[in-house]
């Protein structure tokens, strides 16, 4: 069985993917796996660190707006969906599946032409513009919140799957983690901003280590690659002892993730599925910058169980990062009770039937 997956520019998209394909592997035979992606995206790291083979196209995101700038993105998407009919019948594709990002839409777009099997999947509550593209000509839907079905009208076969995580996060073990990061009683923050990285994040997290010192804590914030120089710099004379660790981007995030005691990130769809998953307490910040507030959205269902802190990025400073970290920290009791309620809201059998959906068809 031949399957093309496709998505890309951020994390986001690419570690569903990611997840789907590890699914598919391990659990169907002779499964052959092509991803898609652009030259530009992290794609281009992740997939191939994964082990997967990846075929790049030339595609960019349209604008919003009605716009001459559209002219060159519609271009690139026309000659990128000639170019994908060519690979899928290079390929013999069986099944494609898109995760997202401008990338898919050339790829699943070919591919519904064709009358080959597709699935979408969409991470957030309100779909990205690709989804929404996508969904009236794809043979399935996958979403991971209820509510996006009233955003997706005309669309077949709408399935309510969840968000895949990496059976690599579902199996990760804390004791290993910390042994394998020589982590010993200390207790361990991980902050994290995004695979890109975020700076209001980065520069609170400076102020906070700058004036700030737990006993028997430690610090690891993943800056994102393009900040970790001015944050090195930021941080350069301050003590530190052990205190904190400055990593342009985490690799191996299963590891920390279930090695950590406190997570501090964005709301991501597939940062907090990961989050629920390993039964982790979070200080969640969420970004302003996307589509219909889709993150303070993602982050007040976990607040409202009891499952995570949220400050709003108006109001974070180091302030209200210090009393959100004492809070939990300082409390074993109400920490352990956190990540409890985090993992009832964990999907852990998304990825199981984001395959199942798709195959029905398939093997019609």
């Amino acid at each position: 069985m031949n399957i093309i997956l496709s998505g890309g520019g951020s994390a986001g998209h690419i570690n569903p993917a990611i997840a789907i394909a590890k699914y598919f592997e391990n659990h169907y035979e002779n499964v052959n796996i092509l991803f898609i992606g652009t030259k530009t995206g992290m794609e281009n790291e992740l997939v191939k660190k994964a082990g997967y083979k990846l075929t790049q196209i030339d595609v960019e995101g349209f604008k919003t707006s009605l716009s001459l700038k559209n002219l060159k993105p519609l271009t690139k998407f026309i000659l990128s969906a000639i170019k994908m009919k060519k690979i899928i019948r290079k390929f013999k594709a069986d099944i494609v599946i898109g995760t997202g990002g401008y990338v898919c839409a050339p790829a699943v777009a070919a591919a519904n032409a064709m009358k080959i099997p597709t699935l979408i999947h969409e991470q957030n509550v309100y779909p990205g513009s690709a989804i929404r593209f996508l969904a009236k000509n794809t043979t399935v839907t996958a979403i991971s919140f209820d509510e996006s079905r009233k955003y997706l009208s005309g669309a077949k076969n709408v399935v309510l799957t969840g968000n895949p995580v990496r059976e690599s996060i579902i199996n990760a073990d804390r004791e290993k983690a910390r042994a394998e990061l020589n982590i010993g009683d200390e207790k361990l923050v991980l902050v994290v901003g995004g695979s890109l990285g975020a700076m209001k994040i980065n520069d609170v997290l400076c102020d906070y280590l700058k004036s700030t010192r737990k006993e028997n804590v430690k610090f690891v914030i993943s800056t994102g690659k393009r900040d970790f120089d001015r944050v090195k710099e930021n941080l350069n004379g301050v003590k530190n002892g052990g205190y904190f660790e400055i990593l342009p981007y985490i690799h191996n995030m299963d590891t920390y993730l279930a090695a950590a005691d406190l997570v501090i990130c964005r709301s991501g769809a597939i940062t907090l599925s990961e989050i629920c998953a390993l039964k982790k307490p979070s200080i969640l910040i969420p970004s302003p910058n996307v589509t219909h507030n889709h993150q303070e959205f993602n982050a007040s269902a976990l607040v409202k169980e009891s499952a995570a802190i949220m400050i709003k990025e108006n109001v974070f400073d180091k302030s209200s990062l210090s009393r959100a970290v004492d809070k939990l920290l300082d409390n074993d009791a109400l920490r352990k009770k956190y990540g409890e309620n985090a993992y009832k809201l964990a999907q852990k059998d998304a990825s199981k039937l984001i395959c199942e959906s798709i195959m029905k068809f398939a093997s019609k």
